[in-house]
């Protein structure tokens, strides 16, 4: 037994020196400063994922302004300076957006490449997130948000009249952004209009979205684990719970619905005659939109309404606002059964609750933006020029950006007027050692990858707010209760979630 166990760690060792004599790469003449790390195909994946923001930082003020790091299997070249960032985007004969994005999906969903080249499909995705979630179909988006939103608040969840309701923030969010979220993308399984077993037929759609959010849940844990390339059956609970959210966006299901939107009558359309899929492939392309649109959608609708409960200044500024556009669009609020409609234009008119949604975003957002090479070729930047090796990846981490003290003084305190200039307007002049920055604020990411959906979500958040404000007196339950942390194992997918839940109390307006 001792010998075996002598013989396997020396076999460890062995590999490990082997490795690092013979497979860690070399920096080439031209190339950036390089830090592998000491772990074999890890590199400096545990130290990046711990704290990235810190690591990062770290590695700039050893290297300069790009650098490139051993990630789980991958070269990342970091490009650290925002005068920069331009010369990445306009790489695009060299550079491939999709390609990396195309690979996530289909390890993390579980259906066949998505990439036109491979031949599962010719449907161009980005464009159908653009036809569909921009423009005219934006509007009818909008409304039925509107719509649902207020029928998950006053009627699906609603407590009752002069009684105080205590729960998390975080689960509160949660359960009306992905009920009225689901409803509005995936339409109802009951008719409202002509029904006369609508109410049993509510509870149980409840019931059924309610467990589409549990499963959402236990497959959203271990996203950030099937992103880095690790296999989805070490998960089985996760495993499990993705499958049922396909089983419940079959093509034959969705088609019992009513009030399915634009974006997925067309995916399930372009699914049926662009692509080679089977059914269960297909509805996992499905459950990738879901995902998409609750991910980073909720804990941005959490950190908005808990940086406004936290400032009163801010929520007094909001909440006029609100009242404003109301009274603007002669809408009276009662609980009556009439609901409140805003359109996209009088939703566009609250430059206040934008300054407070971005300012929200700002602080927990760890998007990163990828590039990979499709060849080997020489990274013009503003004052230097770097060689880049085919299949490497060039990566943007904007919270560097948006903790950087020299363009956000104070950046780790909520402002909420700080995306508004002098005159209550968009502020969009930001600067860095005296010049103006054109890459200030890129939680959605920037360029031709920017986020399709980036308009909705902010219009979600707004229509939340603006509907908790009207209906509902909202408080803290302790006052001073600090900030929870940012749970950093979701660092580069987006916006990060709180490390803990706090509890908050509500209640109908009489």
């Amino acid at each position: 037994m001792f010998l075996t166990s002598w013989i396997l760690g020396a076999a460890v060792i062995l590999c490990c020196v082997s490795w690092f004599l013979l497979g860690r790469r070399r920096r080439r003449q031209g190339e950036p400063p390089l830090e592998n790390g000491f772990l074999p195909y890890l590199g400096c994946a545990l130290k990046f994922g711990a704290n990235p923001l810190e690591f990062l930082k770290e590695k700039q003020k050893k290297h300069g302004h790009i650098f490139t790091c051993h990630v789980a299997g991958k070269y990342i070249h970091f490009l650290t300076d925002p005068f920069s960032y331009h010369s990445l985007m306009r790489q695009g004969k060299h550079l491939d957006w999709k390609k990396f994005h195309f690979a996530t999906s289909a390890k993390a969903f579980g259906h066949g490449s998505i990439d036109p080249a491979e031949g599962n499909t010719t449907e161009n995705f980005h464009q159908t997130f653009i036809r569909t979630l921009q423009g005219n179909a934006l509007d009818a988006l909008i409304e039925a948000m509107m719509e649902n939103l207020q029928y998950v608040m006053l009627q699906s969840r609603a407590p009752k009249p002069n009684t105080w309701v205590t729960e998390g923030l975080y689960t509160f969010c949660c359960q009306v952004m992905f009920e009225s979220g689901f409803l509005t993308l995936f339409g109802k399984e009951f008719n409202s209009n002509n029904d006369k077993n609508l109410s049993s037929k509510q509870e149980t759609e409840r019931a059924h979205i309610l467990n589409a959010l549990e499963n959402f849940k236990e497959f959203d844990k271990i996203f950030p684990a099937l992103v880095a390339g690790l296999p989805i059956h070490l998960f089985k609970s996760a495993h499990s719970a993705r499958e049922k959210l396909g089983e419940a966006l079959l093509h034959k299901n969705l088609l019992k619905r009513d009030n399915l939107s634009e974006l997925v009558t067309l995916r399930m359309f372009l699914n049926d005659t662009l692509s080679t899929f089977d059914d269960m492939e297909k509805a996992k392309t499905h459950v990738a939109v879901l995902w998409a649109s609750q991910a980073n959608t909720i804990p941005a609708t959490f950190w908005t309404l808990f940086y406004l409960l936290k400032n009163p200044e801010a929520m007094r500024a909001a909440t006029k606002e609100v009242q404003s556009v109301l009274e603007s669009a002669e809408e009276s609020i009662s609980l009556d059964g009439k609901h409140i409609s805003l359109n996209r234009k009088q939703l566009d008119n609250m430059p206040i609750l934008d300054s407070i949604i971005k300012e929200a975003m700002r602080l927990s957002s760890a998007s990163m933006t990828f590039r990979v090479a499709k060849e080997d070729f020489t990274l013009h930047l503003e004052n230097d020029f770097y060689n880049i090796r085919k299949d490497d990846v060039v990566a943007l981490y904007p919270q560097l950006l948006h903790f950087d003290p020299e363009i956000y003084s104070d950046p780790l305190t909520f402002k909420y007027d700080r995306f508004l200039n002098e005159k209550g307007e968009e502020k969009t002049d930001f600067y860095r050692n005296g010049r103006k920055l054109k890459y200030y604020y890129m939680p959605f990411g920037t360029g031709i990858a920017k986020c399709p959906g980036r308009l909705f979500a902010v219009h979600e958040i707004k229509q939340f707010l603006a509907l908790i404000f009207s209906y509902f007196e909202i408080e803290l339950v302790d006052s001073s209760v600090k900030c929870p942390s940012l749970d950093q194992s979701r660092a580069g997918l987006g916006i990060l979630q709180p490390s803990n839940d706090i509890d908050f109390r509500y209640r109908l307006k009489c």
